[in-house]
């Protein structure tokens, strides 16, 4: 049994609804929100939430909710999307219960109180049925509207999986610990596969998540050669090695139709 810390209804919790009657669908998230703190393993200290909908009536799903939390210091993120708000805050919740289970099972394992946890817990086509498809966006009005850079985790793909799935992300930009190399670990209808600058599967640091590691070199290109070839492309992301950086950079589908671009900040 592990002893929770005791949610605190001081909490700050921010919600940002947008294309909705805002205190009603506001108070139902905060509401559904507040509920999962008890599953955390330390103290939540803040949450985010964001509510919103598509504009176009032709868009299927129409609503997307999208929660931050910082518990004690680490972040946990989950983003789903449905027909409807209430029902999109309702996955939310679920999601971001079972990111809070995993965290702290992943926390008791490290500190050696059991050995139950598991490396690898997504099974096929579970964790992403809800996701949020991209806006279909006309190729000549895409832009990149979002550059988050920052220093790349140096670690070995089970640490990056165990991020990934915390973040709920389906991929993850990171410096591989055996090859020393910027990869991109992602999440294909049969598992897990790995994207590296140049692909060396013998020398990855021992892991137990299984995965396949792709054998293409990431093409060399600009940030507009990657925007151009991702129009081009039915893909989710496009990972690259940025030639003016030097650097592997990930660019992606938001889900407003435009562009994110990832880049390490060392």
């Amino acid at each position: 049994m592990v002893a929770r810390p005791r949610a605190s209804p001081d909490v700050p919790v921010d919600v940002q609804v947008s294309d909705e009657p805002i205190s009603e669908i506001s108070d139902y998230a905060e509401q559904q929100v507040r509920s999962v703190f008890r599953f955390a393993h330390e103290p939540v200290l803040y949450a985010r939430v964001r509510v919103s909908r598509h504009r176009d009536p032709a868009a299927s799903p129409r609503a997307t909710a999208q929660a931050n939390l910082d518990v004690n210091g680490r972040l946990v993120r989950a983003q789903v999307s449905a027909p409807t708000s209430e029902e999109a805050i309702d996955r939310l919740q679920e999601r971001l219960q079972r990111s809070l289970e995993r965290v702290a099972r992943h926390w008791q394992a490290r500190r050696g109180r059991t050995t139950s946890a598991q490396p690898h817990e997504w099974r096929h086509g579970d964790e992403s049925a809800h996701r949020p498809p991209y806006f279909p966006r006309p190729v000549d009005e895409r832009e990149v509207i979002r550059h988050k850079t920052f220093a790349l985790a140096r670690c070995g793909v089970d640490e990056a999986e165990f991020d990934m799935d915390v973040m709920d992300y389906d991929f993850h930009l990171f410096t591989e610990l055996g090859t020393e190399q910027d990869s991109v670990l992602y999440r294909t209808p049969s598992g897990y596969r790995l994207a590296q600058i140049d692909p060396d599967p013998d020398h990855l640091a021992e892991h137990a998540v299984p995965v396949t590691v792709s054998e293409r070199r990431a093409p060399v290109l600009s940030t507009a050669e990657a925007a151009e070839r991702l129009g081009a492309m039915d893909l989710p992301f496009l990972f690259f090695l940025d030639g003016e950086r030097g650097r592997g950079a990930l660019l992606y589908h938001r889900y407003d139709g435009h562009y994110g671009l990832i880049t390490p900040s060392d």
